[in-house]
């Protein structure tokens, strides 16, 4: 009777752990989402990657392990692939080149969670000496491949090619690939499909339908900035832990020493629940999630404002390469004209500068918008957006640098009818399928259709200041005014014209944090 108990619950163990992995292990769909694109795999490569899949489950306890590093690691690999603007699908490809072990070192003398060589590392700036060697920093190496990921995708204008070259080179990826995928949205997977992109697949179905958020035994990964120099035993005093466990987790310098000729990111684990503004990262979000309790007053709905970011010599926006918009190269429209007389002024071919900003032929620059002439990002920097009255995809995807087939993609929206004030749309992360778009109550007025105005002549120069500037005009359309900007105005002095406040000003004409206006501006304004 003993021996039958001891029978008994030992299948109850296997139960439990053996074969609830085995039952868990997920399968290879016949279409997914990568980097924006959608990959249709036929069946004989689902099979081939199914085969990658089920390895990776095969031993429950390395699965274990691996999956403990994998909720460690992964948060910070997704910060730092989303602030450089890179796909967060990424994060698979450091599993599938290292398995997330940091000392890591391949048969080439590839080193790292990123699998850099020293040539390759010193070119995407990480420091490899005998002191330090950044290509085992989580936090440098990520945002090194992220860089050297999105140089290789500039040429192909397609991730999974770029992928590719992480493992053959960009001369051997360009060889290899031509430019059949260039700018391809949609790709298809078959045995024909180089080895090393079914392989990351395979990693991407195995860790993506992943749910916990704590690694087993109830830990996460605490980060601080450090600016040497200092020791790790200087700072394991600080953070309450042994030398020897930051050590084990900070490998990248080699004798305890952290120098200061920059800052470096100094990681060690902590026990006990995960901080709220950590847990988001790696935890699936339910199929229809509760609508927030918000409103337009909320810092969620004003984080907006903010956007887009406008950097650089900004009294000369109107001029090519003087400043950045949302961290890419832009520039804005000093006068309302034609694609291709726009395309001229900036240095940028017209289908090429269409392309980069998601415009249609013939349709026109307007004055005072941002203009990218370099591609938008697949991401945002921010998770969400509140839509505001007068909005449209387009308006939204050009606030904040996203590229407009990523925006309805993320969302499932395809058109501007579906739009609507006060929808919370996904800036990052895509909308499950089925799952309710959130909705909260907003404030702001709705625009009328503008009447037609007498335009305003053009300055004749880029520059801000001109000889002969337009005089200060407005046009009365029942509530709402038209203004003209003229030299010397500034948001403040025209919302004391119209005694109204300068974010509204910004509100109802889509104006970023820098407050920049210019001469022929035409502004949209609703009288109290």
């Amino acid at each position: 009777m003993k021996k039958t108990h001891i029978s008994n619950s030992i299948l109850i163990l296997f139960l439990l752990f053996g074969f609830e992995s085995i039952a868990q292990i997920p399968q290879v769909p016949a279409e997914l989402e990568f980097a924006d694109m959608i990959v249709r795999i036929n069946p004989q490569a689902r099979r081939e990657i199914q085969l990658d899949v089920d390895a990776q489950y095969r031993n429950p306890s390395y699965f274990k392990i691996k999956q403990d590093r994998v909720n460690l690691y992964l948060p910070i690999i997704e910060r730092e692939l989303r602030n450089a603007g890179a796909p967060v699908d990424l994060k698979y490809l450091a599993i599938q080149e290292s398995s997330l072990i940091g000392d890591a070192v391949s048969t080439s003398n590839a080193v790292g969670f990123w699998q850099f060589k020293q040539g390759t590392a010193e070119e995407v700036f990480l420091r490899v000496d005998g002191q330090i060697d950044e290509r085992k920093n989580i936090v440098s190496s990520t945002k090194g491949a992220a860089l050297y990921l999105k140089k290789h995708n500039n040429s192909f204008d397609n991730w999974m090619c770029a992928l590719v070259s992480y493992q053959m080179g960009l001369g051997g990826a360009k060889a290899y690939f031509g430019t059949q995928y260039n700018g391809k949205q949609v790709v298809d997977v078959d045995r024909n499909t180089h080895w090393y992109f079914k392989k990351y697949l395979a990693h991407k179905i195995a860790f993506g339908s992943q749910t916990t958020s704590l690694v087993s035994n109830g830990t996460y990964m605490v980060e601080d900035r450090v600016q040497g120099p200092t020791t790790l035993a200087a700072l394991a005093k600080k953070y309450g832990v042994t030398v020897k466990h930051l050590e084990e987790y900070n490998l990248w310098t080699k004798n305890g020493k952290i120098p200061g000729d920059r800052v470096y990111t100094v990681v060690y684990v902590k026990d006990g629940s995960l901080p709220i503004q950590q847990a988001v990262v790696v935890e699936q979000k339910p199929k229809t999630q509760p609508r927030p309790t918000q409103n337009s007053n909320s810092p969620a709905y004003k984080q907006a404002d903010s956007f887009p970011k406008i950097a650089g010599n900004t009294t000369k926006a109107s001029q090519a390469d003087q400043i950045t918009v949302n961290n890419l190269d832009g520039v804005q429209a000093a006068q309302t004209t034609t694609q291709s007389t726009f395309s001229d002024r900036v240095g940028v071919k017209e289908n090429k500068l269409r392309r980069l900003n998601d415009l249609d032929k013939g349709e026109r620059i307007e004055a005072g918008k941002y203009y990218y002439t370099e591609k938008k990002n697949a991401s945002a920097e921010v998770a969400t957006h509140i839509v505001r009255p007068g909005e449209t995809l387009w308006s939204i995807s050009q606030k904040y640098g996203i590229k407009l087939s990523a925006l309805k993609s993320k969302n499932r929206i395809r058109r501007d009818s579906e739009l609507k004030a006060g929808m919370v749309l996904n800036l990052q992360e895509h909308r499950k399928r089925g799952e309710e778009i959130p909705m909260v109550k907003t404030t702001a007025p709705t625009p009328t259709k503008q009447a037609s105005v007498t335009p305003t002549p053009a300055p004749t120069s880029n520059q801000v200041t001109v000889n002969n500037p337009p005089q200060n005009t407005s046009t009365t359309t029942n509530s709402r005014l038209i203004h003209t900007v003229s030299s010397g105005e500034t948001l403040f002095a025209i919302s004391k014209k119209y005694g109204v406040t300068v974010n509204q000003l910004k509100d109802w004409n889509t104006i970023g944090s820098q407050n920049i206006i210019s001469i022929g501006q035409k502004l949209v304004i609703f009288q109290p």
